[in-house]
């Protein structure tokens, strides 16, 4: 059988703590006990405990104080108070603060033993139920990242590795190829899930305003600033802090993000106080920090403390096979979500969906099921529900897809092909696979009769 959970019991009286010491242990329970509020919590440090039993009056420090320090310590943790006659109010204000129930002296064996038994019930349903959102939350966090490509794969792969650690992340990747998804996945999957994970981006807020967003300020810090206030690295104790778009910080704001780095401790903007956060940083961008470098753009130092581990998502072009598989779960999202009946998409509309280069990447794909999804009044979508978006992208994409080229008169037919193929190949980023769809000719065919076409 398993061992039942350890109760600590508190009190200064010896003759009552020995007492109820002897009747939880003929009912089976493993107690521990402590005779001070100050003893008690260099217990709670050491030995995990599912309920606290602990006199409203202790010396050095009296119950609700415990209370409040036993639940930072082990939040889980439920406490039940004894209080003698005189001092119901307190006991009262200490269910108030979350104690479970209490007990008035005399106290009486069975009422004892019955409180015992409801108080660890409710820490085990309350257990298991945070264990179920867990991993319900841990699920839906790895759904979150659709794909099976080897890309991706590889990505979930090294996000299961890294997330029950402490390291820093820096995840990199273009505009629109799930960054934040990553670091959703990373802190759900720590040990960190019950805290929160607060994100920032570095290229949204002002210059002006973006340290004191991290860090706080305090006030009369800065015209405006009427009140104290905390950054997102004290809200985030305990938890998860993203700085998203890192490169577009400041090199005066770097400077000071990697001191927090280095030594734990931060100011507040204005204040002249070290603080300490115990938090864990993921940095995203889609820049190249290493060309930032070389542009006296980026700290190399700040560079090599954020980059302890890099995760690097793949664009969409290098992995069409996902894009049925995006598309579908788009499709599902958007029709529920508009209460359509729109229930597939048609070969030749999936077909224009794989030969397109997603410069916009994951988001693009999404807003353009979700607008086939808005204008489409039958149960399929059709190429059709996607042209304007596809012609809208065309007159913007350069040289890519949608670029014309000119052949001029008395070309052979021979020559006029190679030229339409290469061109379409180029304009697909050098993708075969993608510029053979395109033209509507088997892959193999594309191979074997322009296989040096691509760059």
């Amino acid at each position: 059988m398993a061992a039942r959970p350890n109760i600590l019991l508190v009190d200064d009286d010896e003759r009552l703590r020995t007492a109820v010491f002897k009747v939880l242990s003929a009912d089976g329970h493993e107690a521990i006990c402590a005779s001070s509020g100050p003893e008690a919590l260099s217990l709670l440090k050491t030995h995990p405990v599912a309920l606290v039993i602990s006199d409203l009056l202790l010396p050095e420090m009296d119950g609700i104080a415990l209370l409040k320090a036993a639940r930072e310590l082990q939040p889980e943790v439920e406490v039940v108070m004894i209080t003698g006659h005189g001092s119901v109010e307190k006991a009262v204000e200490a269910m108030r603060l979350g104690a479970y129930d209490f007990l008035e002296k005399p106290i009486d064996s069975a009422v004892l033993l019955k409180a015992v038994a409801k108080a660890l019930e409710k820490q085990r349903l309350s257990s298991e139920n945070r264990q179920l959102r867990r991993q319900l939350r841990q699920g839906r966090s790895v759904d979150a990242l659709v794909g099976e490509s080897p890309g991706i794969e590889a990505v979930k792969r090294l996000i299961r590795q890294v997330a029950p650690t402490n390291v820093t992340v820096l995840i990199q990747g273009e505009s629109g190829t799930g960054k934040e998804i990553v670091a959703d996945a990373i802190h759900d999957l720590s040990e960190r899930s019950e805290r929160p994970l607060l994100k920032i981006s570095c290229a949204a807020i002002p210059e002006t305003l973006l340290e004191s967003e991290i860090f706080g300020h305090e006030r009369g810090a800065f015209t405006g600033a009427a009140a104290a206030k905390p950054g997102k690295f004290e809200l985030a104790d305990g938890g998860t802090l993203l700085l998203d778009e890192i490169a577009e910080m400041t090199p005066q704001l770097q400077a000071k993000l990697l001191r927090v780095l280095q030594d734990g401790q931060f100011q507040r903007l204005g204040g002249t106080r070290n603080q300490q956060a115990d938090v864990r940083l993921l940095a995203a961008t889609h820049a190249d920090l290493a060309e930032r470098i070389t542009q006296h753009e980026f700290r190399h130092d700040l560079y090599y403390r954020i980059n302890t581990v890099q995760i690097s998502l793949p664009p969409l072009r290098e992995r069409p096979e996902d894009i049925p598989l995006l598309a579908a779960r788009f499709l599902a999202r958007f029709s529920a979500e508009m209460q359509r009946e729109v229930r597939a998409i048609a070969p030749g509309a999936m077909e224009q969906l794989l030969v397109h280069p997603w410069p916009g990447n994951v988001r693009e794909l999404e807003h353009a099921i979700q607008r086939a999804v808005a204008v489409t009044t039958a149960d399929t979508i059709t190429a059709f529900a996607f042209a304007p978006a596809a012609r809208a992208l065309s007159t913007t994409s350069g040289a890519g897809i949608g670029a014309g080229i000119t052949i001029p008169i008395g070309t052979t037919v021979d020559e006029a092909t190679r030229r339409l193929v290469e061109a379409t190949i180029e304009g697909c980023g050098g993708n075969k696979l993608q510029a053979a769809r395109m033209l509507g000719i088997a892959a193999r065919t594309m191979y074997r009769h322009f296989g040096g076409a691509a760059k």
